[in-house]
């Protein structure tokens, strides 16, 4: 069993034939998931990389069926592409876009959450099912199908992650990279409750950052569940200085509660398994689940 996205999802691409839907539309489909065409206004009607273009995603809805997006739309029009998804009646919106104004997505969350999809994202790497479906920007070749489940802020710590657990003979459910934004569609704890009770994922990899209450949240679900799947995680910012914004416009540490050492301090409290350096997850994951 998978989560959010598998070799069934119909996918769509908005901004399908710019330069960066373009050449992930490419990756993914070589990949071999099933994208069932574009969406571009004004493009309605054409051909690209052998997918049909569509005006409108409501039309790529009732047109080839489509219900999931991935987005590569502008920042300026991010938020746009998103609600238009969500009305058009798609379950599952992967936004990439990368400086979204955050204004704009506390409408766009106002505005989605009573219609019944899930957002991942923005600024995320995407979902990836090993084997059935890459909806996003990850290295396809890094992730091989198993039983472990990862959720990440990062995207570069999601790759790495997932070649640690590769290596030590082990392979991955779901990775669902949720983004280092403010605000973001899914939230830790509910990523990771996705993988608790995904019957498949045996162990899941919780990998945060500094800034925000996200990891504790999950922690608390995590404990408060009672489940008996063990779960790796990692803060990433030990080092950084209280008040600077690091690397993802979340990461940052605005009170004693949203350092590193505090997150740990929790996530270890809860039951976790938490590790000082992302090069110790593989091992890790390995033992735990001996």
């Amino acid at each position: 069993m998978s989560v959010l996205v598998n070799k069934d999802s119909k996918i769509i691409v908005q901004g399908f034939t710019g330069s960066e839907g373009t050449f992930h539309a490419e990756q993914m489909i070589a990949y071999g998931t099933n994208v069932v065409g574009g969406v571009t206004p004004g493009k309605g009607g054409q051909e690209h990389l052998e997918k049909p273009v569509f005006n409108t995603v409501e039309e790529a809805v009732e047109k080839v069926g489509a219900d999931t997006s991935i987005i590569f739309v502008p920042p300026a029009f991010a938020a746009d592409a998103i609600m238009e998804a969500a009305s058009a009646g798609i379950k599952v919106i992967i936004t990439i876009t990368e400086g979204i104004p955050v204004a704009d997505m506390v409408k766009t969350y106002d505005y989605i959450k009573n219609l019944g999809c899930t957002l991942i994202g923005p600024n995320c790497p995407g979902v990836i099912t090993p084997g059935e479906a890459k909806v996003g920007i990850m290295p396809g070749f890094v992730f091989e199908k198993g039983n472990v489940g990862i959720v990440s802020k990062s995207g570069t710590l999601t790759y790495e992650a997932a070649d640690q657990v590769v290596r030590q003979g082990l392979g991955i459910t779901t990775a669902i990279g949720i983004g280092g934004d403010p605000i973001i569609g899914t939230t830790t704890k509910e990523a990771l409750e996705l993988l608790i009770n995904d019957p498949e994922t045996e162990c899941v990899v919780m990998i945060g950052e500094i800034g925000g209450q996200l990891e504790a949240e999950a922690a608390r679900w995590y404990k408060a569940s009672g489940s008996e799947k063990p779960v790796v995680g990692f803060i990433a910012g030990e080092t950084a200085p209280a008040g600077r914004t690091m690397g993802h416009a979340g990461a940052i540490v605005g009170g004693s509660d949203d350092t590193a050492q505090a997150k740990k301090q929790i996530m270890e409290d809860c039951g976790i398994h938490v590790v000082n350096s992302p090069a110790k997850i593989g091992a890790t994951v390995k033992q735990v689940m001996s």
